[in-house]
Protein backbone atom coordinates (compact mmCIF):
# COMPACT_ATOMS: atom_id res chain seq x y z
CA UNK A 1 0.00 0.00 0.00
CA UNK A 2 1.10 3.75 -1.00
CA UNK A 3 0.97 6.14 1.56
CA UNK A 4 -1.35 8.92 -0.60
CA UNK A 5 -0.48 11.82 1.24
CA UNK A 6 3.54 11.83 0.77
CA UNK A 7 3.29 10.83 -2.71
CA UNK A 8 0.52 13.83 -3.23
CA UNK A 9 2.65 16.33 -1.60
CA UNK A 10 6.09 15.43 -3.30
CA UNK A 11 3.86 15.73 -7.13
CA UNK A 12 3.07 18.97 -5.96
CA UNK A 13 7.34 20.02 -5.98
CA UNK A 14 8.28 17.48 -8.13
CA UNK A 15 10.68 18.43 -10.91
CA UNK A 16 8.46 17.04 -13.79
CA UNK A 17 5.74 19.11 -12.33
CA UNK A 18 8.05 22.38 -12.58
CA UNK A 19 8.84 21.16 -16.87
CA UNK A 20 5.26 21.31 -17.16
CA UNK A 21 4.19 23.78 -19.81
CA UNK A 22 0.66 24.42 -20.48
CA UNK A 23 -1.91 25.01 -18.30
CA UNK A 24 -4.01 21.82 -19.30
CA UNK A 25 -1.97 19.96 -17.69
CA UNK A 26 -3.30 20.70 -14.57
CA UNK A 27 -6.67 18.72 -15.36
CA UNK A 28 -4.41 15.90 -16.26
CA UNK A 29 -2.55 16.24 -12.64
CA UNK A 30 -6.19 16.52 -11.36
CA UNK A 31 -7.03 13.36 -13.05
CA UNK A 32 -3.49 11.78 -12.66
CA UNK A 33 -4.07 12.61 -8.47
CA UNK A 34 -7.42 10.95 -8.45
CA UNK A 35 -6.54 7.85 -10.08
CA UNK A 36 -3.77 7.04 -7.60
CA UNK A 37 -6.00 7.84 -4.73
CA UNK A 38 -7.03 4.07 -5.51
CA UNK A 39 -4.17 2.65 -4.27
CA UNK A 40 -4.46 4.54 -0.83
CA UNK A 41 -7.03 4.50 2.69
CA UNK A 42 -8.61 1.91 3.56
CA UNK A 43 -9.85 0.15 0.67
CA UNK A 44 -6.53 0.81 -1.42
CA UNK A 45 -5.76 -1.72 -4.54
CA UNK A 46 -2.84 -3.67 -3.96
CA UNK A 47 -0.04 -2.72 -6.56
CA UNK A 48 0.57 -5.23 -8.91
CA UNK A 49 3.73 -7.12 -9.75
CA UNK A 50 3.31 -5.54 -12.99
CA UNK A 51 1.00 -3.04 -14.55
CA UNK A 52 0.20 -1.36 -18.27
CA UNK A 53 -0.55 2.50 -18.66
CA UNK A 54 -2.45 3.39 -21.85
CA UNK A 55 -2.20 7.19 -22.01
CA UNK A 56 0.88 7.12 -19.49
CA UNK A 57 1.56 10.18 -17.42
CA UNK A 58 4.46 10.38 -14.75
CA UNK A 59 4.00 10.37 -10.91
CA UNK A 60 6.39 10.26 -7.95
CA UNK A 61 4.37 7.16 -6.67
CA UNK A 62 5.06 5.21 -9.62
CA UNK A 63 8.88 5.65 -9.48
CA UNK A 64 7.60 2.81 -6.38
CA UNK A 65 6.38 0.38 -8.37
CA UNK A 66 7.91 -2.76 -9.43
CA UNK A 67 7.25 -2.21 -12.55
CA UNK A 68 4.87 -0.07 -14.83
CA UNK A 69 4.99 0.21 -18.66
CA UNK A 70 3.79 3.14 -20.74
CA UNK A 71 1.97 3.72 -23.93
CA UNK A 72 1.64 7.46 -24.34
CA UNK A 73 0.99 8.63 -28.29
CA UNK A 74 1.43 12.09 -27.65
CA UNK A 75 5.40 13.30 -27.58
CA UNK A 76 6.10 15.90 -24.77
CA UNK A 77 3.48 13.24 -22.18
CA UNK A 78 5.85 10.57 -23.67
CA UNK A 79 9.57 12.22 -23.33
CA UNK A 80 7.95 13.12 -19.49
CA UNK A 81 7.34 9.82 -18.76
CA UNK A 82 10.89 8.95 -19.95
CA UNK A 83 12.47 11.70 -18.44
CA UNK A 84 10.92 10.20 -15.15
CA UNK A 85 13.21 7.23 -15.89
CA UNK A 86 9.86 4.71 -16.97
CA UNK A 87 10.05 2.35 -19.68
CA UNK A 88 7.79 3.07 -22.59
CA UNK A 89 6.53 1.08 -25.52
CA UNK A 90 5.66 2.14 -28.82
CA UNK A 91 2.92 -0.48 -28.98
CA UNK A 92 0.65 -2.35 -26.09
CA UNK A 93 2.10 -5.97 -25.90
CA UNK A 94 1.48 -8.76 -23.16
CA UNK A 95 -1.07 -9.41 -20.60
CA UNK A 96 -1.21 -7.63 -17.24
CA UNK A 97 -2.65 -7.67 -13.97
CA UNK A 98 -3.73 -4.25 -14.02
CA UNK A 99 -4.32 -1.90 -16.86
CA UNK A 100 -4.32 1.58 -15.85
CA UNK A 101 -6.16 4.57 -18.48
CA UNK A 102 -5.89 8.10 -18.52
CA UNK A 103 -8.00 9.03 -21.83
CA UNK A 104 -8.32 11.93 -24.22
CA UNK A 105 -11.54 13.75 -24.66
CA UNK A 106 -12.94 12.01 -27.53
CA UNK A 107 -15.82 9.55 -27.04
CA UNK A 108 -14.73 6.64 -29.47
CA UNK A 109 -10.93 7.28 -28.18
CA UNK A 110 -11.74 6.23 -24.90
CA UNK A 111 -14.10 3.66 -25.55
CA UNK A 112 -11.79 2.15 -27.88
CA UNK A 113 -8.99 3.08 -25.04
CA UNK A 114 -11.24 0.54 -22.39
CA UNK A 115 -11.42 -2.02 -25.17
CA UNK A 116 -7.59 -2.06 -25.58
CA UNK A 117 -7.17 -2.57 -22.00
CA UNK A 118 -9.43 -5.05 -21.82
CA UNK A 119 -7.16 -7.01 -24.33
CA UNK A 120 -4.25 -6.70 -22.28
CA UNK A 121 -5.59 -7.20 -19.03
CA UNK A 122 -4.80 -11.15 -17.22
CA UNK A 123 -7.77 -12.81 -16.27
CA UNK A 124 -9.22 -11.85 -13.07
CA UNK A 125 -7.51 -8.33 -13.85
CA UNK A 126 -8.43 -4.88 -12.64
CA UNK A 127 -9.21 -2.02 -14.88
CA UNK A 128 -9.04 1.49 -13.53
CA UNK A 129 -9.69 4.57 -14.93
CA UNK A 130 -9.81 8.39 -14.61
CA UNK A 131 -11.22 11.27 -16.39
CA UNK A 132 -11.79 15.17 -15.49
CA UNK A 133 -15.81 15.40 -14.81
CA UNK A 134 -15.17 18.18 -17.76
CA UNK A 135 -14.51 15.13 -20.20
CA UNK A 136 -17.70 13.15 -19.51
CA UNK A 137 -16.16 10.80 -16.17
CA UNK A 138 -19.44 10.40 -15.22
CA UNK A 139 -20.61 9.05 -18.35
CA UNK A 140 -18.00 6.87 -19.25
CA UNK A 141 -17.85 5.48 -15.51
CA UNK A 142 -21.92 4.25 -16.42
CA UNK A 143 -20.95 2.62 -19.78
CA UNK A 144 -17.56 0.88 -18.15
CA UNK A 145 -20.04 -0.48 -15.54
CA UNK A 146 -22.79 -1.30 -18.09
CA UNK A 147 -20.14 -3.89 -19.87
CA UNK A 148 -18.29 -5.05 -16.71
CA UNK A 149 -21.53 -5.22 -14.61
CA UNK A 150 -19.34 -4.65 -10.90
CA UNK A 151 -17.13 -1.07 -10.82
CA UNK A 152 -16.21 1.29 -7.57
CA UNK A 153 -15.87 4.82 -8.25
CA UNK A 154 -14.14 7.45 -6.30
CA UNK A 155 -14.29 11.72 -6.86
CA UNK A 156 -12.09 14.15 -6.23
CA UNK A 157 -10.38 16.83 -8.15
CA UNK A 158 -13.43 17.12 -10.05
CA UNK A 159 -12.47 14.05 -11.50
CA UNK A 160 -13.62 10.16 -11.44
CA UNK A 161 -11.35 7.21 -10.83
CA UNK A 162 -13.35 4.00 -11.49
CA UNK A 163 -12.44 0.76 -11.66
CA UNK A 164 -14.04 -3.28 -12.46
CA UNK A 165 -12.24 -6.79 -11.58
CA UNK A 166 -12.05 -8.99 -14.61
CA UNK A 167 -14.95 -11.68 -13.28
CA UNK A 168 -15.71 -13.59 -15.89
CA UNK A 169 -19.17 -12.05 -16.62
CA UNK A 170 -17.77 -9.28 -18.68
CA UNK A 171 -20.00 -8.39 -21.71
CA UNK A 172 -17.45 -8.96 -24.44
CA UNK A 173 -19.90 -7.64 -27.50
CA UNK A 174 -19.92 -4.45 -25.70
CA UNK A 175 -16.22 -4.18 -25.57
CA UNK A 176 -15.95 -5.57 -29.24
CA UNK A 177 -18.36 -2.92 -30.46
CA UNK A 178 -15.50 -0.47 -28.35
CA UNK A 179 -12.60 -1.82 -30.51
CA UNK A 180 -14.15 -1.12 -33.80
CA UNK A 181 -14.16 2.34 -32.55
CA UNK A 182 -10.38 2.99 -32.39
CA UNK A 183 -10.37 1.70 -36.10
CA UNK A 184 -9.56 4.38 -39.25
CA UNK A 185 -12.22 5.75 -41.10
CA UNK A 186 -12.23 8.03 -43.47
CA UNK A 187 -13.66 11.79 -43.74
CA UNK A 188 -16.56 12.27 -45.86
CA UNK A 189 -16.43 13.11 -49.24
CA UNK A 190 -12.55 12.61 -48.82
CA UNK A 191 -9.78 10.30 -49.13
CA UNK A 192 -8.22 11.44 -46.34
CA UNK A 193 -7.72 8.71 -43.08
CA UNK A 194 -7.81 9.26 -39.70
CA UNK A 195 -7.98 7.61 -36.27
CA UNK A 196 -10.44 9.21 -33.18
CA UNK A 197 -8.57 11.43 -30.65
CA UNK A 198 -7.03 13.23 -33.44
CA UNK A 199 -7.83 16.72 -34.25
CA UNK A 200 -10.41 17.09 -36.86
CA UNK A 201 -11.34 13.67 -37.31
CA UNK A 202 -14.59 13.89 -38.69
CA UNK A 203 -14.07 17.06 -41.42
CA UNK A 204 -11.51 19.27 -43.05
CA UNK A 205 -10.37 21.87 -40.59
CA UNK A 206 -11.70 25.08 -42.22
CA UNK A 207 -8.64 26.87 -41.53
CA UNK A 208 -6.51 24.75 -42.97
CA UNK A 209 -9.00 24.88 -45.98
CA UNK A 210 -8.82 28.62 -46.49
CA UNK A 211 -4.60 28.21 -46.04
CA UNK A 212 -4.70 25.23 -48.67
CA UNK A 213 -6.66 27.46 -50.68
CA UNK A 214 -4.16 30.37 -51.00
CA UNK A 215 -0.75 28.57 -50.87
CA UNK A 216 1.32 30.16 -53.81
CA UNK A 217 2.36 27.59 -56.69
CA UNK A 218 5.80 29.24 -56.85
CA UNK A 219 6.83 27.14 -53.25
CA UNK A 220 9.87 25.69 -54.11
CA UNK A 221 13.36 23.77 -52.18
CA UNK A 222 12.77 22.33 -48.99
CA UNK A 223 9.42 22.84 -46.54
CA UNK A 224 8.43 22.19 -43.32
CA UNK A 225 4.80 21.19 -42.11
CA UNK A 226 4.64 22.18 -38.22
CA UNK A 227 1.83 20.33 -36.53
CA UNK A 228 1.48 18.48 -39.95
CA UNK A 229 -1.77 16.01 -38.08
CA UNK A 230 -2.70 14.00 -40.77
CA UNK A 231 -1.30 15.36 -43.69
CA UNK A 232 -3.93 17.46 -44.77
CA UNK A 233 -2.15 20.92 -45.50
CA UNK A 234 1.40 18.67 -46.82
CA UNK A 235 -0.94 16.93 -49.21
CA UNK A 236 -2.10 20.32 -50.60
CA UNK A 237 1.22 21.58 -50.78
CA UNK A 238 2.33 18.52 -52.82
CA UNK A 239 -0.65 19.12 -55.20
CA UNK A 240 -0.22 22.83 -55.73
CA UNK A 241 3.61 23.09 -55.58
CA UNK A 242 5.38 20.89 -58.19
CA UNK A 243 8.82 22.54 -57.62
CA UNK A 244 8.61 21.97 -53.89
CA UNK A 245 11.48 19.51 -53.36
CA UNK A 246 11.49 18.02 -50.10
CA UNK A 247 8.78 18.31 -47.19
CA UNK A 248 9.16 17.37 -43.52
CA UNK A 249 6.26 16.72 -41.30
CA UNK A 250 6.44 17.19 -37.55
CA UNK A 251 3.67 16.27 -35.94
CA UNK A 252 3.49 15.59 -31.54
CA UNK A 253 0.68 12.55 -31.78
CA UNK A 254 2.30 9.46 -33.17
CA UNK A 255 -1.51 8.29 -34.14
CA UNK A 256 -2.01 11.63 -36.70
CA UNK A 257 1.19 10.78 -37.93
CA UNK A 258 0.90 7.21 -38.93
CA UNK A 259 -2.28 8.09 -41.02
CA UNK A 260 -0.26 11.00 -42.54
CA UNK A 261 2.37 8.43 -43.91
CA UNK A 262 -0.76 6.42 -45.18
CA UNK A 263 -2.66 9.38 -46.86
CA UNK A 264 0.71 10.75 -48.57
CA UNK A 265 2.07 7.47 -49.60
CA UNK A 266 0.64 7.91 -53.10
CA UNK A 267 3.18 10.91 -53.90
CA UNK A 268 6.64 10.59 -55.06
CA UNK A 269 8.68 13.43 -53.94
CA UNK A 270 11.02 13.05 -50.46
CA UNK A 271 9.08 13.39 -47.82
CA UNK A 272 10.03 12.55 -44.05
CA UNK A 273 7.98 11.71 -41.21
CA UNK A 274 9.06 13.32 -37.46
CA UNK A 275 7.32 12.38 -34.42
CA UNK A 276 8.46 15.76 -32.35
CA UNK A 277 7.67 18.64 -30.03
CA UNK A 278 7.24 22.05 -32.40
CA UNK A 279 7.86 23.55 -29.13
CA UNK A 280 11.23 22.00 -28.83
CA UNK A 281 12.45 23.39 -31.97
CA UNK A 282 12.63 21.59 -34.97
CA UNK A 283 16.19 20.18 -37.13
CA UNK A 284 17.45 22.21 -39.77
CA UNK A 285 15.98 24.91 -42.13
CA UNK A 286 13.68 25.56 -44.39
CA UNK A 287 12.78 27.43 -47.80
CA UNK A 288 9.19 27.25 -46.69
CA UNK A 289 6.96 26.71 -43.61
CA UNK A 290 3.40 25.82 -43.80
CA UNK A 291 1.29 25.64 -40.12
CA UNK A 292 -1.94 25.97 -38.71
CA UNK A 293 -0.78 26.19 -35.33
CA UNK A 294 -2.42 24.63 -32.59
CA UNK A 295 -4.03 26.85 -29.40
CA UNK A 296 -5.95 24.35 -27.40
CA UNK A 297 -4.35 21.61 -25.40
CA UNK A 298 -7.02 18.32 -24.46
CA UNK A 299 -9.76 20.87 -23.39
CA UNK A 300 -8.32 24.10 -22.04
CA UNK A 301 -6.87 26.89 -24.29
CA UNK A 302 -3.06 27.07 -24.53
CA UNK A 303 -2.48 30.85 -26.32
CA UNK A 304 1.43 30.14 -25.53
CA UNK A 305 1.56 26.62 -27.24
CA UNK A 306 0.59 28.56 -30.50
CA UNK A 307 3.20 31.13 -29.81
CA UNK A 308 5.74 28.72 -29.19
CA UNK A 309 4.74 27.05 -32.61
CA UNK A 310 5.47 30.52 -33.99
CA UNK A 311 8.98 30.91 -32.85
CA UNK A 312 10.21 27.54 -33.96
CA UNK A 313 9.18 28.43 -37.63
CA UNK A 314 10.85 32.03 -37.27
CA UNK A 315 13.84 30.32 -35.89
CA UNK A 316 13.74 27.67 -38.75
CA UNK A 317 13.50 29.87 -41.46
CA UNK A 318 16.44 30.74 -44.31
CA UNK A 319 17.39 33.85 -45.03
CA UNK A 320 14.21 34.82 -47.73
CA UNK A 321 12.26 31.67 -46.56
CA UNK A 322 8.55 32.24 -45.86
CA UNK A 323 6.17 31.34 -43.37
CA UNK A 324 2.14 30.84 -44.10
CA UNK A 325 0.07 30.66 -41.38
CA UNK A 326 -3.42 30.22 -40.50
CA UNK A 327 -5.09 31.48 -37.12
CA UNK A 328 -8.13 32.44 -35.70
CA UNK A 329 -8.73 36.03 -35.71
CA UNK A 330 -8.21 36.88 -32.12
CA UNK A 331 -5.06 35.49 -31.54
CA UNK A 332 -2.83 38.40 -31.45
CA UNK A 333 0.69 36.55 -33.82
CA UNK A 334 1.58 39.35 -34.95
CA UNK A 335 3.41 40.20 -31.98
CA UNK A 336 5.45 37.20 -32.52
CA UNK A 337 6.05 38.09 -35.69
CA UNK A 338 7.66 41.22 -35.29
CA UNK A 339 9.62 40.06 -31.90
CA UNK A 340 11.35 37.73 -34.44
CA UNK A 341 12.56 40.15 -36.92
CA UNK A 342 9.95 38.71 -39.46
CA UNK A 343 7.88 41.08 -42.53
CA UNK A 344 4.53 40.17 -42.28
CA UNK A 345 1.36 40.73 -43.90
CA UNK A 346 -2.23 39.53 -43.63
CA UNK A 347 -3.34 38.07 -46.69
CA UNK A 348 -6.65 37.62 -46.04
CA UNK A 349 -9.68 36.69 -43.44
CA UNK A 350 -12.96 35.66 -42.82
CA UNK A 351 -15.34 35.56 -40.18
CA UNK A 352 -13.23 32.90 -37.95
CA UNK A 353 -9.37 32.94 -39.62
CA UNK A 354 -6.72 35.24 -40.93
CA UNK A 355 -3.89 34.10 -43.02
CA UNK A 356 -0.59 35.83 -41.84
CA UNK A 357 2.14 35.34 -44.57
CA UNK A 358 5.75 36.19 -43.10
CA UNK A 359 9.51 36.35 -44.82
CA UNK A 360 12.77 36.08 -42.91
CA UNK A 361 14.54 39.40 -45.42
Amino acid sequence: MLPCPQFLAASRDSPWRKRCKWAYVTAVNAAMETLMLAFAGEDALVVPSHALFLGAQPHPALAHWPEVCGWQPLKPQAAAWERAGLPRVDAPAGRYPLVLVLPGKSRDETLAWFALAREHLEPGGRLLAALPNTAGAARFEKALANACGNITSLQKHKCRAFHALEDGNWDEEVFAGWRALGGRRTIPNTKFAVEPGVFSVDHIDPGSALLAAQLPATLRGDVADLGAGWGFLAEAVLLRCPKVARIDLFEADARALACARSNLAGHQREMHFHWHDVCEGVPGSYDAIVMNPPFHVGQATAVDLGRAFLKTAAAALKRGGKLYLVANRQLAYEAVLDAAGLVWRNAGEDRTYKLLFAERR
